[in-house]
């Protein structure tokens, strides 16, 4: 089993499925150690739910980014971490914690990327116009949404839609692909060359359409 530890800063929806994806103990990985830079994150009451370790590391509480980095560098080795998910975590990660797990850092963006980068993506979105959005999950440099994309799942964009309603239909997808690509990695199906990231290995046949990898 690939042990996991996921970084949250929120409600930790993506944290409820990867537990979820993660329970029926067919996955290949198993969530290790959740970690919070903020106390009141709700998501740390689902991890203890789930019966998985939490912990908060307040990034206040260093001088810079690279010395909270550090720590949790220091955490999930202490956890037996092998691959970091971000799932709604708000800081930007520095070259301390990516050299610690070289491409075994994996992210997840509210849009098609490399469309709509950085934050309020849904409103970027609306505001270009687009016909379809989605969610991408990809491997994290130390560019802010660039690195090299594992799976993506699309979404049409509704002339009646509003940022809430297509956040929430992005949401759908996101629950659906963050497991997915943790699962792909954990099985050692993943193939990276430059950008281009390769699966190996059948694609299942019944899934969403909607979904690529």
């Amino acid at each position: 089993m690939l042990g996991v530890g996921v970084l949250i800063s929120g409600s930790g929806t993506n944290l409820q499925a990867i537990l979820d994806r993660a329970a029926d103990g067919r996955c290949g990985f198993r969530v290790q150690l959740v970690v919070s830079n903020r106390a009141d994150a709700p998501g740390l009451a689902r991890a203890a739910a789930a019966g998985v370790p939490a912990r908060v590391i307040d990034h206040r509480s260093f001088g810079t980014r690279e010395a909270f980095d550090a720590a949790l560098v220091a955490a999930l080795r202490e956890a037996e971490v092998e691959l970091v998910a971000l799932a709604g975590f708000d800081r930007l990660v520095t070259r301390v914690l990516l050299a610690a797990f070289p491409a075994r850092v994996l992210n997840i963006h509210p849009a098609l990327l490399p469309a709509f980068k950085g934050l309020h993506a849904q409103r970027q979105a609306l505001d270009y116009g687009v016909k379809i959005t989605g969610a991408t999950v990809h491997l994290v440099d130390e560019d802010m949404d660039h690195g090299p994309i594992v799976v993506q799942g699309a979404v049409p964009v509704y002339a009646d839609d509003t940022e809430a309603t297509l956040r929430e239909r992005i949401l759908a997808v996101e629950h659906a692909i963050y497991p997915l690509a943790l699962q792909l990695v954990a099985e050692g199906r993943l193939v990276v060359e430059g950008r281009r990231v390769t699966i190996r290995g059948p694609r299942p046949t019944g899934g969403p359409p909607l979904i690529v990898w």
